[in-house]
């Protein structure tokens, strides 16, 4: 029950009830429930900025967590395109080099795309630049994947055609290296044993033994085995068809004769002293379309890559040739 009010009256000298009016009750109310529901409004516009509901708890988690893995994929593709670009390296330096077919240029391996947006829908989001960049990587890399594919199908077509290719280029050095006293001299310009004058030497000098046996680097046919080249002494050259030919030089006796076929790493002669040499070793040369090269690009097929490099270290010297 309600508390009844009175109010004192002046002019009656006595105390009256206070009568509510309807109306205005009505208007108390109405106000009292406006600013409750504001308040409560405010409450709830509070609460929402700095107090996280479970769910949105969740999705803070869970959107975190796709950042991690788009980083971790990011991580993952850079790592694919340094594998992609050592193989992409090998195959223009090696393969296509190897297989004397033109290599392939950067701008066609890393072409991006033109044209229209391809990434529109993946904008306007929170992380569309993490996104777009990695959809923008994993297209890059699925088209650097296709060209590498179709190159290295070009290559395995030419290995195919190309088997006697392989057994024919000089690839193995002459001179088994137990049986070497030293590598004396490189492809280069060396200074002369008999004028001490500088000059291109042509080819790299084996020192051994007199009668150390000479293998040959490829497979062929003897052209030469004969003395009358100035210089070169007792010599035998082999042509090993592609335009490769090889030459052995100041040798002391054949162990064949022109017109012979052989393959790589037949017995073809002796270590020597003939024509115009110093001391007793192999000179040794390789043309390719008529023209000389070094050595040292072709050994390949019977060397580690310590005994490689070291070969490499000592042929770079500048010193004096045997012949």
């Amino acid at each position: 029950m309600s508390k009844v009010k009175y109010y004192y009256d002046s002019e009656t000298l006595s105390y009256r009830k206070i009568e509510r009016k309807k109306r205005r009750t009505f208007t108390y109310i109405s106000i009292f429930i406006l600013a409750s529901a504001l308040f409560g409004f405010l409450f709830v516009f509070i609460a929402s900025q700095y107090i996280e509901s479970p769910r949105e708890k969740a999705l803070k988690r869970e959107l975190a967590n796709m950042q991690l893995q788009f980083e971790l994929l990011n991580k993952k593709m850079n790592e694919a395109e340094t594998v992609l670009e050592n193989i992409a390296q090998r195959d223009n330096t090696l393969y296509r080099m190897y297989f004397e077919t033109n290599p392939i240029p950067d701008e066609q391996r890393k072409a991006g795309f033109g044209g229209v947006n391809r990434y529109k829908s993946l904008e306007g989001f929170d992380n569309s630049k993490l996104i777009i960049e990695s959809h923008k990587k994993i297209d890059i890399l699925q088209k650097q994947i296709v060209v590498q594919s179709k190159s290295l199908d070009e290559i395995a077509k030419l290995a195919e055609e190309k088997e006697k290719l392989l057994a024919a280029i000089p690839a193995i050095q002459p001179v088994r290296n137990e049986d070497l006293t030293r590598m004396a001299s490189g492809y280069g310009y060396r200074s002369d044993p008999f004028t001490k004058v500088r000059k291109m030497h042509w080819g790299m000098d084996f020192t051994a033994p007199r009668g150390t046996p000479i293998y040959a680097s490829g497979d062929g046919i003897v052209t030469r085995a004969d003395s009358n080249s100035s210089g070169y002494g007792r010599h035998i050259r082999i042509d090993h068809g592609y335009g490769y030919v090889s030459l052995y030089a100041h040798l002391y006796k054949y162990n064949v004769r022109k017109n012979q076929r052989v393959k790589r790493g037949d017995l073809i002669g002796f270590v020597g002293n003939s024509g115009r040499s110093e001391a007793p070793h192999l000179h040794y040369e390789i043309f390719k379309d008529g023209n000389r090269i070094n050595p040292i690009n072709f050994y390949y097929g019977n060397l580690s890559a310590e005994e490689f490099n070291d070969l490499l270290e000592k042929a770079s010297i500048e010193n004096q040739s045997l012949d």
